[in-house]
């Protein structure tokens, strides 16, 4: 066992002089003991061995005390460090202001989303259509579906008339979802819960019944075991679930990982998406008021993205990225879909561009380096109008029912929570709704987007944020966060935890990585199978811009990203160790030769590539997989990783082996420690209080591993 920890009678002795200073390479851990175990995988003729495998077993006695131990540890850690109270204190009192969603009107009702403050989950509230906001009662409360606030709302879908109404729950953090149906009249259930819900919305037909999908429920661990035969299924009401039709999927000739449907808005017509991966799919669409009406194919092929925008009657309006990286809009007839009758209504652009629809028109939201522009057209490709947005960020929301007048959207950035405004369709003018009121003078903060040259001379974009008139010295607490992969774009929006961050004086950077979605489908290409080692240039070129440009200098640099980004982190802190002085990879996926056996891990292959696929891709993967580049004798970062013990979607054993093989061959004094959530998945649903704490841990580990004894006092990095 490596020990590099003081004993506890020494740790508390250290607490309790308070005229002595805390150091981060005295404050010593002992890990506790990961046994090993002597298995070898075999790739075309090469052996790995996976000594840790065992912790790939979440249903075991001996995962589960490993877990304990590694738990008990980090926290004795973290409970050192004297301003983490304070830390959580000022999260607390930042997070506290009461936080409201748009409005929406379905049937006779008008709803939305509320937080008073501190609430675990949002709630919604509703009122009459002829009434108004302050006369607003509770609708659906999640904070009442589990004492601790970890079961959350899982998404919703109300009738076209508003009268039925139906939500999915989460519990634990699990992407396992169950349904509710109530009557919105009274708020009594109607019919039975529908369970093992996985990877679904919920799409009315009339008020008979609904659409869903999901995967048979795996052999083994639920939360583990592979799930890759996705289904699409019809719930009609009053009957049990196991009477519930397969629409489409689970054929033995065909195998889809992701398939989901939704019915249009006219009801004619039930649209189906089916794919193998995350990128790419087919397309089809039913008659549904003809009885056995026939599938008919809009699309055959997985190689690229399309899906149904808009109709009039057999008239479709398709947004796709055939032909067009950068995604158009085509129409074509449903008596004749197919490719070679597509016709442009919105030709591609050099911007990506994300259509909505609302008040009879269509709404082009375009990313231009990351941040938003938005365009209203007619439906017959005419621009009506740029669309003048309340500043440099980015909007949501622009799309509304077809014969409302009015249309809400919110607008944020890094520095600037995030607002509601009410937009007249006709008129084209908007006027602010509602702003929250937080205790953040964002008039105080800026933000700054850069272009940095990665290893190959690819230019990339960075946007940093800080307080106005921070002094660069070098010397400046700095997150740098990306992702970078499954065409996911990062675009400006607030975070009360990074606000926080920028009150302690700390700067927040955010890198738009090849990968993701920022330039469309070749910039994420870009970033996928074998050019994904680009994804890790990029970040580690930002590293060094900012050191280089005194924002920051290794001491003060924390890396950071999640899920894949978690990927990110990890290949960049084994490549290169002295490019951060701390690092968090979070939920990430970590070992890279068997993240297609857990889950719906193989649907990722589109952006990874397997080790089965050839012995170059595997000698690929290898090369880069964070798990099987930590080397004996090497000195890491200080490095929490930190999972949920229900993530379902990247699996905890990625970050239980990662941390196990980190923690027995780092050599320097910087700890590796691994934070494990209990009753938390990947990441959506989080409790409030879930959230506050981790986000806790998180800055008091980097700040106390960055030298500080106390909180930064921001008076002293500004220039005044």
């Amino acid at each position: 066992m490596k020990k590099t920890l003081l004993a506890a009678t020494v740790l508390m002795a250290l607490v309790s002089c308070e005229d002595k200073k805390q150091d981060s390479k005295k404050m010593e851990i002992t890990y506790p003991t990961t046994q090993t175990v002597d298995h070898v995988d075999n790739y075309h003729g090469t052996d790995v061995p996976d000594p840790y495998r065992w912790l790939e077993d979440d249903r075991s006695a001996e995962t589960g005390e490993w877990v304990k131990a590694q738990n008990q540890v980090t926290n004795s850690y973290l409970d050192q460090i004297r301003f983490r109270e304070s830390v959580k204190n000022r999260l607390t009192e930042l997070w506290n202001y009461e936080k409201v969603g748009a409005p929406f009107i379905e049937g006779d009702y008008t709803y939305f989303y509320k937080n008073d403050g501190l609430q675990n989950q949002y709630v919604i509230y509703r009122f009459p259509n002829d009434g108004n906001m302050e006369d607003a009662e509770v609708f659906l409360d999640p904070n009442s579906f589990s004492k601790d606030g970890t079961t959350s709302l899982g998404g919703t879908s109300f009738t076209k008339d508003g009268s039925l109404f139906a939500y999915a729950i989460s519990e634990g953090g699990s992407d396992w979802r169950k349904i509710i149906v109530l009557n919105t009249e009274d708020l009594s259930q109607v019919g039975d819960t529908i369970k093992d819900v996985k990877f679904s919305g919920m799409s009315w037909r009339g008020n008979d019944g609904f659409y869903y999908s999901s995967y048979d429920k795996p052999d083994g661990s639920e939360l583990s075991a592979m799930t890759d035969q996705h289904k699409l299924y019809y719930h009609k009401l009053g009957t049990p679930q196991s009477a519930d039709q397969v629409i489409f999927g689970g054929t033995p000739d065909q195998k889809y990982r992701y398939v989901g449907g939704g019915v249009t808005d006219d009801q004619n017509y039930l649209v189906i998406s089916a794919s193998t991966s995350t990128n790419g799919g087919k397309m089809f669409m039913k008659e549904l008021n003809k009885p056995n009406a026939p599938l008919v194919t809009i699309l055959d092929n997985f190689d690229t993205n399309t899906y149904l925008l808009h109709n009039e009657g057999s008239k479709l309006w398709l947004v796709t990225d055939y032909n067009a990286p950068n995604k158009r809009i085509v129409t074509t007839d449903f008596s004749n879909p197919t490719q070679e009758n597509w016709v442009d209504v919105i030709p591609e652009t050099e911007n990506v561009l994300s259509p909505s629809t609302g008040g009879g028109y269509i709404f082009t939201e375009y990313m231009v380096d990351a941040v938003s522009k938005v365009q209203q057209y007619n439906y017959d490709g005419t621009l009506v109008r740029n669309v003048e947005l309340p500043g440099i960020g980015n909007v949501g929301g622009f799309g509304a029912k077809e014969k409302d007048e009015t249309l809400y959207y919110s607008f944020t950035n890094y520095t600037t929570p995030g607002s509601t405004y009410l937009y007249d369709i006709e008129k084209g003018t908007s006027e602010l709704y509602r702003k929250p009121e937080i205790k953040f003078n964002s008039d105080e903060y800026e933000s700054k987007q850069v272009f940095y040259t990665s290893k190959d001379g690819t230019k990339i974009p960075m946007i940093i944020s800080h307080k106005k008139g921070l002094v660069l010295d070098g010397k400046n607490p700095t997150i740098l966060y990306g992702y970078g992969g499954f065409n996911i774009s990062l675009n400006p929006s607030f975070s009360v935890s990074r606000a926080a961050w920028m009150e302690m004086g700390g700067i927040y950077a955010v890198a738009n990585l090849r990968g993701g979605g920022e330039y469309g489908k070749k910039w994420h290409d870009a970033g996928t199978k074998m050019q994904k080692q680009n994804v890790f240039d990029d970040f580690i070129a930002a590293g060094e811009w900012l050191k280089d440009n005194d924002y920051t200098s290794t001491k003060y640099l924390a890396i950071q990203g999640g899920s894949n980004g978690g990927l990110l982190v990890g290949a960049t802190m084994t490549q290169r160790p002295d490019l951060a002085g701390v690092a968090f990879p979070a939920v990430g996926v970590l070992d890279m030769l068997r993240y297609n056996k857990f889950t719906a891990g193989a649907g990722w292959a589109y952006d990874y590539g397997t080790a089965e696929d050839n012995p170059e891709m595997f000698n690929y993967l290898k090369g880069y997989s964070p798990l099987h580049n930590i080397k004996q004798g090497v000195s890491y970062p200080a490095t929490m990783v930190t999972t949920g013990d229900h993530d379902d979607r990247v699996v905890p054993a990625h970050s239980f082996k990662f941390a196990a093989e980190l923690q027995s061959k780092q050599a320097g004094d910087a700890p590796t420690l691994i934070r494990i959530e209990t009753d938390a998945g990947h990441g959506a649903g989080k409790s409030t209080a879930q959230v506050i704490q981790e986000q806790t841990d998180i800055y008091s580990f980097a700040l106390f591993n960055m030298g500080f004894e106390e909180l930064p006092e921001l008076s002293t990095r500004v220039k005044m």
